[in-house]
């Protein structure tokens, strides 16, 4: 039964960017679970230099059309689609590290590339993975991000613009110093800030029903998952009590990452370099210090009650799972902050 046949009007192919990502993956799965035809553009990278890697590529994304292309070359974009018409796109693609370069050319170029090539394939409708920390913007990559933002709805097409809380994979950091008995780090006294968390599984549900329920149409879109906000203090202890460790909570300052900056952002103006490690030192300060929420402008203060929840599993799911099974696929690699 195609997409078509189960009641999706005209959306039955969809071309899907950043399958290979943590959520990317989890789209894929949930588009073939529906019966969507899924074209996915990836990176060399990703397919690897034979034929062998590609077909191993392949095996991870069963179900689907994988194609070799960059996002940031339109041509290659072009001719790896030449030969295909799509109805929508999904566009999962984030940079990997936020550093300002890396953030104009994939949060705002490359999906102005896939948004060009999707609409000269046929596409009328374009859902986009965004990030709720844009509502307050302060750093490189949540301007590259508005600025796509901002392009997607003036472009004429449908559209939907996600903007989920906090992954869980953010959140599982600390699993392994947790487990080892060591003490659970927070910023402050760990209850300024908090999120609503979801999973790559109830995300990726939410994303696909962008292409499927009117409402969700032409529409900025924050999603957290289910139950109450959390506190970084709260994850901590839940954490440790689940891993049947005596609850140890560390505070460290977030005076640290200001310390940073002040010696990192004037020299890199004379060593041009040092401007990524002073915008992440700014990502790090902004993480510290900010919910993870709707931020209520008249109010000036996040809401953690107006914060749409969305799925069914809960941090307390997600932390016994990777306690019982290992961080295998979850690891935050460069990301990764303690």
């Amino acid at each position: 039964m195609n997409a078509a046949e189960n009641g999706r009007a005209s959306v039955t192919r969809v071309l899907l960017a950043g399958a290979t990502g943590y959520i990317g993956r989890a789209v894929a799965r949930e588009l073939v679970r529906r019966h969507y035809e899924v074209v996915t553009i990836v990176r060399e990278a990703a397919a690897g230099k034979t034929a062998r890697n590609l077909e191993a590529l392949r095996a991870q994304l069963p179900g689907c059309d994988v194609r070799v292309a960059s996002v940031a070359e339109p041509a290659q974009l072009a001719a790896a689609l030449e030969d295909v018409t799509i109805d929508a796109a999904v566009s999962c693609i984030a940079s990997r590290n936020g550093a300002p370069a890396d953030a104009w050319r994939v949060d705002c170029d490359a999906n102005r590339n896939l948004l060009a090539a999707a609409q000269r394939a046929g596409a009328s409708h374009f859902v986009l993975l965004s990030a709720i920390c844009v509502q307050r913007p302060r750093l490189a990559f949540q301007h590259a991000k508005l600025a796509f933002e901002a392009a997607l709805k003036e472009s004429g097409i449908t559209y939907s613009i996600v903007r989920p809380t906090a992954f869980f994979k953010s959140l599982a950091g600390q699993v392994d110093r947790v487990q080892a008995g060591r003490p659970f780090l927070v910023f402050g006294d760990g209850c300024a800030t908090a999120c609503k968390p979801i999973s790559e599984a109830d995300l990726a549900g939410f994303i696909v029903n962008c292409l499927e329920e009117p409402a969700l149409a032409n529409r900025i879109l924050p999603v957290g998952g289910p139950g109450p906000a959390l506190t970084p203090r709260a994850q901590g202890e839940l954490l440790c009590t689940l891993a049947g460790r005596p609850t140890r909570i560390r505070r460290v300052s977030p005076k640290l990452f200001d310390a940073a900056i002040a010696v990192l952002a004037p020299l890199s103006r004379i060593i041009p370099s040092l401007e990524a490690k002073a915008e992440f030192a700014r990502i790090g300060r902004y993480y510290a210090t900010e919910s993870m929420l709707l931020w209520d402008e008249a109010a000036q203060a996040y809401d953690a009650e107006a914060t749409p929840s969305y799925g069914s599993e809960t941090l307390k799911d997600y932390y016994a799972r990777v306690l019982r099974e290992g961080l295998v696929g979850q690891e935050l690699g460069e990301q990764k902050l303690f």
